[in-house]
């Protein structure tokens, strides 16, 4: 499960890591939650020939994704993930699979590790332990609806985690390497069984999990001080966590 995650790197450095140009501003993002707008690499359009434009661009897009059957999305439940494993035969995934594959830039993601005799939780702030961006591998569909207006919705792609992170959750966001980007974003010659070896966990050492305050909780914080670090709460031998915080609804 991804339920928040945070983009606190600039500007400068996505269009860096993801070869990017002309990456407008933005200010850093501490706490973004299901529904609001996130930022999605796709593939660019053809370019002309003799063209310099990279061949990638960035979106914004809303992250809980809807796809393009859905005839009320009112009454369609929040898709903020997808699970790796069956996101290539399942019906609300299928055709992003093999047709919408995107990179979503994140500087770390947010879990909660709870306790199953005290139900109390533990906020954990998870950034990668080099300081570099993560490249979320996500899904994308264009949605429009019965007035004809579009929006562009993501999903992000989660896998079995493994140990150490799995004591604290037993999902954990599928990360796409930079040496990968190009196979996984070429929807044209790479069919869903051609980049399943790419759906695994991050080494075990590729984040560096932080316990944080109950702050991240509510959306409304959404200052620096949600990843300040804390004395992690004495839990009980934990579970993988069954709910999360509050989130906004659908719309």
């Amino acid at each position: 499960m991804c339920g928040r995650f945070s983009l606190i790197h600039t500007p400068e450095d996505v269009e860096q890591f993801f070869a990017l140009a002309g990456v407008d501003a933005f200010p850093p993002r501490y706490n973004i939650a299901p529904t609001q707008p996130v930022l999605v690499v796709t593939p660019a359009a053809a370019r002309p020939e003799g063209s310099n434009l990279p061949d990638r661009q960035i979106h914004l897009m809303r992250w809980g994704l809807i796809p393009s059957w859905v005839k009320d999305p009112k009454d369609f439940p929040l898709l903020i993930n997808a699970r790796s494993e069956t996101a290539a035969t399942k019906n609300s995934f299928r055709a992003a699979m093999r047709h919408r594959r995107g990179l979503l830039p994140a500087s770390g993601f947010y879990e909660w590790q709870r306790d199953p005799e005290t139900k109390h939780s533990q906020a954990w702030w998870v950034p990668t332990s080099s300081g570099a961006i993560a490249a979320f591998a996500a899904l994308f569909e264009t949605y429009i609806s019965k007035d004809g207006s579009e929006i562009d919705t993501v999903a992000i792609l989660t896998t079995e985690a493994e140990p150490p992170f799995s004591e604290i959750h037993n999902r954990i966001p599928v990360t796409i390497q930079p040496t990968d980007f190009d196979r996984w974003l070429d929807v044209k010659n790479n069919e869903p069984k051609h980049v399943s070896d790419l759906l695994v966990p991050p080494q075990a050492d590729f984040f560096e999990p932080v316990p944080v305050s109950d702050l991240v909780n509510k959306v409304s914080n959404s200052g620096s001080e949600v990843q300040e670090r804390v004395r992690p709460k004495k839990l009980h031998h934990s579970e993988p966590a069954t709910v999360e915080p509050d989130q906004p609804s659908l719309f």
